[in-house]
Parts: structure tokens; sequence; C-alpha cells
């Protein structure tokens, strides 16, 4: 599984196998069973997690209990609670949806990683704009969209989830009910599409 970072960064800048060794004594590998909680609201993690199989998902629960998912992690995705790297209590849920595991790094990794190996300061500083842009995106998706175009953007954005997830967390990914999904889908099906 650590191979399998290595090769995830290896694959956005140049690094090499001694570099990255000095880097990854701090990384350990751990396994999830289907529907384990590895976060809850108010915990203050000191690592996120690097997906080399399975699936994550952040959530949030509001007062009446509904699901809101923020974000789907499968494979070769990192997933984090932002307020933890900032050493505060999480406001995110997050569990495996499939059996997974996952490469945990301190919350402090990359800061750490770029002091000893500077080639990581770029790729450091490219994540981080990368997670404002999604973010951004995924905001104003919610706030604008029509839900056929939400669920147009996720199959974009994760084109192998729609067999490994239930139709209801897609639905509340999107932020619209099961029954607007399922409309959905069948007006796409009326128009021949195929995801």
């Amino acid at each position: 599984m650590i191979h399998q970072f290595q090769k995830y960064l290896q694959e956005k800048i140049e690094i090499t196998d001694e570099q990255f060794e000095s880097i990854s004594t701090g990384l350990k590998v751990k396994k999830f069973e289907k529907n384990e909680i590895l976060q809850y609201t108010g915990d203050n993690l000191k690592h996120g997690f690097f997906v080399g199989k399975g699936l994550l998902r952040a959530y949030s629960i509001d007062v009446k209990g509904k699901e809101h998912i923020l974000q789907f992690a499968p494979e070769n995705w990192l997933i984090s609670d932002r307020n933890n790297m900032n050493n505060e209590p999480s406001i995110f849920f997050i569990d495996a949806i499939e059996a997974t595991e996952a490469v945990l790094m301190p919350n402090d990794f990359m800061e750490q990683a770029a002091s000893k190996v500077p080639c990581l300061q770029p790729m450091q500083i490219k994540l981080l704009n990368n997670s404002i842009r999604f973010m951004q995106k995924r905001i104003n998706m919610l706030l604008s969209a029509t839900a056929e175009e939400r669920y147009l953007d996720f199959i974009k954005l994760y084109p192998n989830l729609t067999l490994r997830v239930p139709q209801w967390m897609i639905a509340s990914y999107l932020g619209i009910t099961p029954e607007s999904l399922s409309r959905v889908r069948k007006e796409l099906a009326n128009k021949h599409f195929k995801p």
C-alpha cells in the first residue's frame, strides 16, 4: 500500500525512491471494515487518508438525522477533515462504504515532506488549490445547477461509482431526494444516455 502511495506521488512529481524513503517513515497502513466509522464529528484526528483499495466518504448529519455527503474517496484519492489539520475538532464523519485499505498520513505530512524534498512544495500547493477549486465548483453546482447537471457532473468526477455506491448516497451527495435522482436517471435513459 505504501508503494501505491509512492506511485501516486511519482505520477505527479519527480521523486526518487530514496527521497520517498526519507519522507515515508511516519506513514502507516490500516484496514477498515465495510461500514466502519474512521472519524466522528468532534474527533481530533492527527492524520488524513490515502485510499489504496476500497471506498471512503465524508459526511455530516443534520439535527433531523439526515446525512449530507461532502466527498467520496475511491482508490488513489486523498480524504481528510481540514479542521483536524488546524488542530480543531472535525466537523465530518468519515466511514468506509467498502472494505478499505488506506495509508494514514500525519496532518503535517506534506509540510514536513516538502521541507525534506523541495520538489513536493509545488505539489502541496497544487493539491490545496485543487481542493479549493473542487469545493467552489461543488458549492456552485449545489446552488445553481439542475439535478440533471449535478448528476452528469458526478458521473464525470466519479465515473466508476454509480455501481459501487447506493443510489440514496448519490442523491445525498447531489443534494436531491432519491426520488428526484430516479427521475433524472429515467429521463437520461429516455435520451439514450449511458454513463
